[in-house]
């Protein structure tokens, strides 16, 4: 899989992800697990929603 999910991205990502989760417990609800699928995307740095649209905010200098 190549990367096409950038730093910026990944930061916005996991901030998303665990407010979901945080919110969800807290309304007791299980739809707060779905912040596991944002905060997953960003560890992998690939995002399958991205491919039909040939969209990618991976750069070189997220390499580092």
């Amino acid at each position: 899989m190549k990367p096409n999910i950038g730093t910026i991205d990944r930061v916005v990502r996991i901030v998303l992800g665990v407010l979901l989760i945080g919110f969800g417990l807290y309304q007791k609800a299980w739809w707060g697990a779905i912040g596991v699928i944002p905060i997953a995307t960003a560890f992998l740095q690939w995002c399958p929603v991205y491919l039909p649209f040939h969209f990618s905010s991976y750069t070189e200098a997220d390499t580092q």
